[in-house]
This record gives C-alpha cells, structure tokens and sequence, in this order.
C-alpha cells in the first residue's frame, strides 16, 4: 500500500515533466505535498516516512532544502530525516525554519555532515546547541567542512561541556568555511576559531569582534575573510594593518562598511586603514585578487588608482557608496569586476554580490532607477536581480519603494512583452506580496499598481487575480488621489472579467467592494465628467454582475439602481456609457428574483424609448433589448400595466429587425444559460428574436468559443426546436438556422483539423 502511494506521488509529478532536473524537481515538489500521506507520527508528534526506496544522497538534500524554503520544515516534518538510512545528508540546509535544538540534534546530527547552513533559524536553536550538537557525532568532528550560522544567537554560555571538556568550534576539526556574520561573536570565540587547523574561509560580519589578532593563529591558512561593518573593532590603523599583512595566503578581503551609518565618526579607522592598504606595497597581502571597500567614504581616487595599477592580478574591487566608482584607471580593466554607481555594468554586480546587504542593496537600486529612467530595451537579468533582492529583503520598505520603482521601468510600455512570462509572473507576485506588507504607504502602493496597469500584464501574464483584486479595491477604499483611483479601477475592471466562476461568487458576495465601485459612479457622476475612471468603474460592476445573483443584489441593496437611473438620464448623449449602464441592469433582469426592482413604469418606458430610437447606436439598444426582452418573458411576474408589456414586446421585434450587423465585438458571455428561458417555442416572438440575434452576433465573432458552450448547455436542442416548430416566425427560424449552420461548420473545421494533426 505504501509503495503504492509512493507511486501515485510520483505519477503527479511525472504528467508535467519536461526534462532531468524539472523531473527531479517536480518529484520532490509532490513529496513535500504528499508528507502526510506517506509518513506516520512518533509519540512525539514528529513525522516518520512509513516506507521510502533509500534516495540518492543529492536528492535528500536537495527535498530538505526544498521543504525550507516553501516553509514546510519545523520540529515535526524535520522527523522524517532521523531515518539516516534512506535519507542520507551531506549538504544540510535548514536556513530561516523554525527547528528546536531537539528536532536539529534528533534529525540531523545522526548524518555524517559535510556542509550545514543554520542561518537565521527561528526556533530556539542556537550556535551552541549546533556545535554541542554536531560534536556528539565523531564523524561530524571531521567530515564538516562547511557551517553557517548567519543570524543566530550564539548563546555560548549554554555550551555543553563533553566529559569535562568545553566543547567549541576548535571540535570540528574538519572545518574550512565558517560563517557567523550576524551573531553575538566574542573575542574569545574567535580566538577558539582560529586555532582550527584548515580554516580557509571566515565571515565575522557585523559582529561585537573588538580586535583582530587571533587571525594570525590562521595565518598559513586563511584565504577568505568578510569583515563587513565592524562597529566595535578597537583597534589602531597601524595596529588592523600588521594583523592584515600577516595574512600571507589571503586572496579575498571584505572590509566594507555601512554607509547609512548615523555618526560620520564611525568607522574612521578602518577607513585610514583600507587607505593605507591600497597606497601600500604590494608586498602586503600578496596574494589579493578580491577586495571590496563599499561604503568607506574617505577612499581617494589616488589610492584607488595606485592600488590597481601595482595589482595585475586583481579580479573584484567593492567601491559602492565610495565616491570612487568612475576613477578613470578602472575603465581599462577589462577583466577586473567592480561594484559602484559609474555604469550599469557596476550596479548589477552589486545587486549580485550583496544580496543580503540592504545597506548596499538600498544604494544599488537607487542607481538601477535612475539608470533606467528612460530604458528601452528588455532587460531580463536586471529584472531578475531586482526581483531576488525584494524576495530577500521581505520587510524592508527601503528596498520595496525602490525595487518596485525599478520593476516598473524595466517592464513599461512594450518592455514587458519582451521578458519571460515566467519571469513576469514571479515578478507580479512578488509585488502582490509587497502591496500585501506595506498597505499603507501610497508610493509603494502606486510603483505596484503602475506595473500592474499593463494589458499585456493583466491579460497574458499568470499569477493570482483574485489576490490582486481583493489587494487593489481594499487600497482603493482609503486613497482619493485621482490618477492612483484610475489606475486601481482599471486593474479591477479587467481582473474581474478575468476571474473564474468560484473566484468571482466569492469576490462577488463582498458589499464593501459593491460600495466602493458605487462610490466613485457617484462621485464622477455629480460632476458630470466622462472619463477613464467612469468607464472602468462601470465595466467593473458589469462584470461583476455577470451571472452572479450575489452581486446583484448586492447592487440593489446598495442603491445601485437608484443611482443608476440618475446616471442613465444624465449621461444621455453618452453612448460608451449607457451602453455600460444597461449592461448591468440587463445582468439583474436576467435573474429571476431581481426583476420585480426593475418593475418601474417610468425606467422602462425610458428603456423602451432607448430602443426604438434609430439615432441611438445599436450596442445601447441592444442592451435596452435584453432588459425588456428578460422582463417580458415571464408573463406572470409582469405587475405593470398589461398595454406596456404589449408594446414592449411588439417593438422588440420591429427594433431588432432594423439593427445592423456589428464586426467589432460588443459583449462576450460566460455562458448561454440565460438565454434557454427566452428561446423556448412558447415564448412571444420578440423575446425568441431578441436572443437568437444576441447569438448570432458573438457566434458569428467567435464561435471557437461557444461552439462547446451551445452543445453542452442544451442550446443546440433549443434551437432545433425552435427552428422545426410551425408557430415559430420566420425571422427567428432564420437566425435559429444560421446559429446551427455556422455550429455545424465549425466542428466539421475542427474535426478536420485533428485528423490532419493526427495523421
């Protein structure tokens, strides 16, 4: 049975595959969704997997990394490792999961670990459980080459002691790479540190360090140091130089600074030391090829020019934030790597290398927006790096106010249509994240919906629509800046009409987002004004009405027909808007229970007016049409007077008689379920004619569409009935035939068509 499951998970996963590592990737994809079908609970509440073929070692780092970053590790779901047998770790990544000292020491520290990235856990893991807890294993002592702690607490009191002996990071023997940026690190700490014997690379980045001299207990060894903002070194320039230059074997140096730093004071030293270095012999650090300085402020161009011109072998400079990025001995170095804010080329490999430093990133996107103010050609890397640095800033309104401003340079006009759908789509709903955390600020809310305002975007671009409406009506409701409000009210009028069914009944049953559309009818109806935001604000509620008794009695409730007739009235010499008017009073007479509002002698006649007037466009009288053709089919829910409804139905048919063909399209429907009540053979004539020439219009526009829709929903059967029956009129017959003939062609085309393909 077990083996069974395992094979329908993987059966999930293989329909979509289109390759080797998007096979590998869906596979584990289905897993993590499938934890609780294949795995039973320990006493502890943890997950056990019932039964697993053993994994080859990559892919089961590679599941642990996958459940940690979609979220899905923690104390219980971490228990499926503790079987070391199927599920062999090497590479262990738990960064940003919340795991307990007791799940990591239980699940993880049983594997012979190699590397090990604990950075930023937010259980109660702290660095001391970790090494306690990978030093209970021999083997960890040794084969660990690689951990990072990034963002831990260290809690080094709480270390536990082995057999009387303190146990520290000096216990694992094994380890070359060690990264603790971000913690409590002490002096004291780091001097047990540097007395492992192959340490290579160390990241010691904003941490209480207050000197430096332990590193020449790693002298021989040490080939890589980050030193990022040290606030609290103590230590002379004289004093940070000698401990720099003993450094035989280093070849990357990070000693960069924060440059958003409140007092100017900070960080003087280390900048006359950095200084010192690049005016000094080359003989000092002599292996450097990487070094980066970003955000030290009292750099000079002659020292920045002395240092490259002494260093051939010189591979990375960090100038960012220097003010001496565009020093002119660096533009003829061809294969040296810069990061700084003289050329495009310096921005993006600052977004690439700091990441997970907003200070810089902050500066860096400042310089991306203005680069690409006026861009005009598709720039899919910059926007990949843009999109990484908001998914690694998540809370900071910082990177977000500039990240989305840049979004939307790199994707304006017909930018967008050049890029990766799936780029766009990562990107889109990255921004719905950010509308999502920062609802209140109006410049952030405005980058976000002046990206989404694109047809492109909104029509052809996946991502969630319906988040993105509710995100967009709820901003709409507490902001009156004009331009903002037609904005928002565009992406909601077309993501409406882009909803499916579900989303729609539930969008629709909101009244907050009945009022708000409402609000703003009235607001540009008072003043008499036909623009963009009218229009998208009726087109909205149109579609929102569309086959949704909930919204239309939403509508109803909300005096939506009370404005509406003022609206109709006003707006009389407005064909683009009554057309819009109509349309939604035509989606209330279409239910059932909604039609005895419409019951109002003096709105009908006005209606019928609209009908019979030759001089009003066809797409208003169309809609006029609807209105008292739904009205008119159900004689019994009729309370009017009885020679209105004779009218009604005697010009319904002598109106549509004359209107004219139209080839732009008009109206599209969900569905052709309202109309199987009018085409009943005992309905009277001008009710039959009204929706077989309604049909006939978007058929004839796009039949791909409805052919399906008229077999399945029983029209097809209608019609026939329609046309075989002897009381039925002629002109109706007609149109009935011309449906049916252009249905028939249609599937014999595609039929066709599929042979072809087949043979």
């Amino acid at each position: 049975m077990c083996e069974k499951i395992w094979m329908c998970t993987l059966y999930k996963a293989l329909k979509d595959a289109d390759g080797p590592q998007a096979l590998v990737g869906l596979c584990l994809a289905q897993v993590c969704c499938s934890l609780d079908a294949l795995c039973s609970r320990r006493t502890d509440g943890s997950m056990s997997l019932i039964w697993a073929p053993p994994f080859p070692q990559e892919m089961a780092d590679q599941l642990l990394h996958m459940m940690a970053t979609k979220g899905l590790l923690n104390d219980t779901t971490i228990g499926i490792f503790r079987n070391c047998k199927e599920l062999r770790l090497r590479r262990a990544s738990i960064r940003c999961s919340p795991v307990s000292a007791e799940a990591f020491h239980l699940a993880l520290c049983p594997h012979r670990l190699q590397e090990l990235d604990a950075s930023w856990v937010s259980g109660s893991l702290s660095g001391a459980n970790v090494i306690s807890g990978l030093a209970s294993n021999k083997e960890c002592r040794s084969s660990l080459q690689k951990l990072s702690l990034n963002g831990l607490q260290l809690d080094w009191q709480a270390v536990v002691v082995d057999k009387g002996v303190r146990v520290g990071f000096s216990s694992l023997q094994g380890l070359r790479a060690l990264n603790i940026a971000n913690t409590d690190l002490t002096d004291s700490v780091l001097e047990d540190i540097c007395t492992l014997p192959q340490l290579e690379s160390l990241d010691i980045s904003c941490s209480a360090i207050s000197k430096l001299t332990a590193l020449l207990e790693c002298k021989n060894t040490l080939r890589s140091l980050t030193a990022h903002r040290l606030r609290q070194l103590d230590m002379s320039p004289a004093k940070l130089l000698f401990v720099l230059s003993q450094l035989h074997v280093l070849r990357h140096l990070d000693f960069s600074d924060d440059h958003f730093a409140v007092d100017d004071s900070d960080g003087r030293d280390g900048d006359e030391t950095m200084q010192q270095l690049l005016e000094g012999s080359p003989h000092v650090l002599p292996s450097l090829v990487s070094l980066d300085i970003s955000g030290r402020k009292r750099i000079t161009e002659a020292a920045v020019r002395a240092f490259v011109e002494a260093r051939s072998g010189l591979a990375f400079l960090g100038l960012l934030a220097t003010g001496v990025s565009s020093c002119e001995v660096l533009s003829s170095q061809k294969n040296l790597k810069l990061t700084g804010e003289a050329n495009e080329e310096q921005v993006c490999e600052a977004l690439r290398r700091y990441r997970d430093r907003e200070c810089f990133i902050r500066e860096a996107l400042i310089h991306l927006y203005n680069l690409t103010m006026d861009i005009d050609t598709p720039q899919p890397d910059m926007l990949k790096l843009v999109l990484r640095v908001m998914q690694s800033h998540p809370s900071s309104l910082h990177v977000h106010l500039v990240a989305t401003a840049c979004a939307f340079n790199l994707t304006t006009q017909d930018l967008a249509e050049a890029m990766p759908v799936s780029l766009l789509s990562s990107t889109v709903t990255q921004l719905l994240y950010t509308m999502k955390t920062f609802p209140n600020h109006q410049q952030v809310q405005k980058n976000c919906l002046l990206m989404l305002c694109s047809d492109y975007i909104l029509q052809d671009v996946p991502f969630d629509k319906y988040l993105a409406a509710t995100l967009v009506i709820n901003w709409l409701s507490s902001h009156e800046d004009p331009t903002l409000q037609r904005m928002a009210v565009a992406v909601i009028s077309i993501l409406v009409a882009k909803l499916s069914a579900q989303e729609i009944t539930q969008f629709s049953k909101n009244v907050f987002i009945m009022k708000q559309l409402l609000a703003i009818v009235q607001q540009k109806a008072m003043v008499g004004v036909v623009d963009s935001t009218l229009k998208f604000a009726l087109s909205a509620l149109w579609n929102l009405t569309d086959e949704m008794p909930a919204a239309a009695r939403n509508f109803i409730e909300c005096q939506g027909l009370e404005l509406y007739e003022e609206v109709l009235e006003s707006y009389c010499t407005e064909p683009s808007i009554q057309q819009k008017l109509l349309g939604l009073l035509n989606n209330i007479a279409e239910v059932e229970e909604m039609q005895a509002h419409l019951m109002e002698e003096d709105l009908l006649e006005h209606i019928l007016s609209l009908l019979q007037d030759s001089q009003v466009e066809v797409g208003v009288r169309y809609f006029a049409g609807g209105i008292l053709a739904h009205l008119t089919s159900r004689p019994e829910a009729w309370t009017l007077d009885e020679e209105l409804h004779t009218t009604i139905l005697k010009q319904l048919h002598a109106s549509i008689m004359t209107w004219t063909h139209m080839d732009r399209e008009m109206v599209s429907y969900r569905s052709f379920r309202p109309f199987c009540p009018l085409l009943q053979t005992c309905q009277p004539s001008g009710v039959q004619l009204w929706a077989v020439w309604a049909m006939q219009l978007v058929c004839s526009q796009n039949m791909s569409h409805y052919s399906s829709m008229l077999e399945k929903e029983g029209v097809t059967e209608l019609l026939k009935a329609l046309a075989a029956h002897p009381d039925t009129h002629s002109d109706i017959k007609g149109l009935s035939e011309s449906i049916l003939s252009m249905a028939e062609q249609h599937q014999s085309h595609s039929g066709a068509s599929n042979n072809h393909a087949g043979s």
